[in-house]
């Protein structure tokens, strides 16, 4: 992995939200959404120093741009966002660390993150936001809030789990912010609305109107009804 500083921003202790593709890609949307909504500056790169895999465009093929931007804005760092998460754990590890090292530079006490949380439950258009917390001091405030806390014990795995632990071990306070999702395979729309809720009353920032992620699962609801209508007419 290759850093590249594009320019000084001056920050003095921001909150961080750092997030990358997953389930539902319900981090790259967040990250995308906040930094468009918040006309955030790139201020750093993260680039893969070599290709995990090739595209074939049908006889021919293009190499991935693999890279992640680290924006800023008067008082955020927003890191990740885009499309997928490295291929290597060495990758991962590699941009958890850096990831760390602006929190450190720019002082940062708290850093968040963004993910799916994949559910049975029957969720009616309306997931829920789960939160989980790198102590138990820090969880016992949120419950205070009124929060819904993680119901059980679970593994996190990628980044969006991995950088919590890396928080924790440089004493560095982490949330983690999950919204519920039935299917891990399609863009969750309304999980990534439960989670800019969830985010504006831990941050007390605003991210903007978020009518067009109603739309846009909509779009998706309709996308699978005809999927699925086209398959029982087989």
């Amino acid at each position: 992995m290759e850093f590249f500083q594009d320019t000084e921003p001056d920050l003095n202790k921001p909150i961080i939200i750092a997030a990358m593709q997953d389930m539902g890609n319900v981090g790259g949307i967040t990250v995308d959404f906040i930094n468009d909504r918040l006309k955030t500056k790139r201020f750093r790169v993260a680039k893969s120093s070599y290709p995990t895999y090739v595209i074939d465009e049908g006889g021919h093929i293009s190499l991935p741009n693999e890279n992640w931007e680290y924006r800023h804005s008067s008082d955020l760092i927003i890191f990740g966002g885009g499309s997928g998460q490295p291929q290597t754990n060495e990758g991962i590890h590699s941009l958890c660390q850096d990831v760390i090292d602006i929190a450190k530079k720019y002082s940062a006490k708290l850093l968040y993150t963004l993910g799916g949380f994949h559910t049975n439950r029957k969720l009616n258009n309306s997931p829920k936001t789960f939160v989980t917390t790198t102590s138990l001091q820090l969880y016992n405030q949120l419950k205070k809030l009124n929060i819904d806390m993680t119901p059980q014990k679970s593994l996190i795995t990628g980044f969006n789990g991995i950088i919590l632990g890396y928080a924790k071990m440089n004493d560095i306070q982490g949330i983690g912010v999950y919204g519920e999702l039935n299917d891990p395979e399609i863009p969750q729309y309304r999980a990534v609305k439960s989670i800019i809720k969830t985010l504006e009353k831990l941050t007390y920032q605003k991210f903007g109107n978020t009518s067009e992620l109603d739309e846009r699962a909509r779009v998706v609801d309709e996308k699978m009804q005809k999927h699925w209508s086209g398959h029982y007419k087989q």
